[in-house]
């Protein structure tokens, strides 16, 4: 049995490790070259893992053109993992492995196929989602589900933290399943039919935070944006500022916010704990604290310093 890997995000580096120390048989690593990772969210380096284990590790610029395809018939791959990887396979790829691919989706299919699942989830306020280990197949996320994983969103979870739970899941799934698969075994069952509609990709320019909907929207589409996502972001007095961190107030925090506009600046949080210091924007009903900012040169502003910002009465606009 002669395995393979293919991913360029951190969220396959946990199960890849666990893998290769189970002493499966992988016999090449793929990913991207530098340049064609180095814009993409989540990145990570493959080196070092496949250096520690040996394992020869491949960069392509994309899995589906002729050279990917010729190294993968080379290698007489049984069963190839791709992990953490954002381009769609076309068939011809597919049908390079003997036994088949297997893929992850954050979400629990059929809910939420599609890009950006883990980002869509936050943005709509959910509070439930998950991880499958599925067959890779013709259709977006449409193979059989090997296994899944569902995990709660909590309030205090951004895209960061679900990606982390994310990858822990990738890898206890793909260890549970080794056994089977190392024996040739097809494990896996029909995802259930569903109507539902395929999530859109989304781009950085995506990010621009509408300020005319209520604070909790807001505080969501933040979370769901942050690191490593490229942010969401705003327009103040003619500058794009990009939002890491906020807070969300409780509807009746300040009297102001009630009769302030969408994306005006109430004022600064001010607080003996640093971290806790900011600038309190209006929604359409509520308001945020602004926590973490990034100015258009780089410059990044948090605590003190961004509560003695003198942006009280100003407003944010959508362009």
């Amino acid at each position: 049995m002669k395995l393979g890997w293919v991913g360029f995000h951190m969220e396959g580096i946990p199960a890849l490790e666990a893998v290769l120390a189970a002493g499966a048989p992988v016999a090449a690593v793929l990913t991207l070259k530098p340049e064609v990772a180095a814009p993409r969210s989540g990145a990570a380096d493959y080196g070092p893992v496949c250096q520690r284990f040996g394992v020869p590790l491949y960069e392509v610029k994309s899995i589906n053109d002729p050279d990917s395809r010729a190294l993968l018939q080379d290698l007489k791959l049984d069963l190839v993992f791709v992990i953490g990887w954002s381009q769609i396979l076309s068939p011809e790829t597919l049908a390079t492995a003997r036994l088949g691919m297997i893929g992850a989706h954050a979400s629990l299919l059929p809910k939420n196929r599609g890009s950006a699942p883990i980002n869509w989830a936050l943005i709509r306020g959910e509070r439930v989602t998950g991880n499958s280990l599925i067959w890779l197949a013709d259709g977006v996320d449409a193979g059989d589900v090997i296994d899944q994983t569902e995990f709660q969103i909590s309030p205090y979870d951004t895209c960061g933290t679900l990606y982390e739970r994310v990858a822990v899941s990738n890898r206890d799934m793909i260890l549970r399943a080794l056994p089977q698969l190392l024996r040739g075994e097809r494990v896996g069952s029909p995802q259930p039919r569903s109507n539902g509609a395929t999530l859109p990709r989304r781009r950085p320019a995506d990010g621009l935070i509408n300020w005319d909907q209520e604070a909790c929207a807001v505080y969501n589409f933040i979370r769901g944006l942050t690191k490593p996502y490229p942010g969401a972001f705003g327009w103040l007095d003619g500058r794009r500022w990009g939002v890491w961190r906020a807070a969300l107030l409780p509807g009746r925090a300040t009297g102001a916010s009630a009769t302030a506009l969408p994306g005006e600046v109430l004022g600064p949080m001010v607080s003996p704990v640093e971290q806790a210091c900011g600038q309190v924007v209006a929604c359409a009903s509520g308001a945020v604290t602004l926590l973490e900012i990034e100015a258009d040169d780089g410059t990044v502003y948090s605590g003190r310093r961004l509560s003695e910002l003198p942006w009280t009465g100003r407003r944010w606009s959508h362009a």
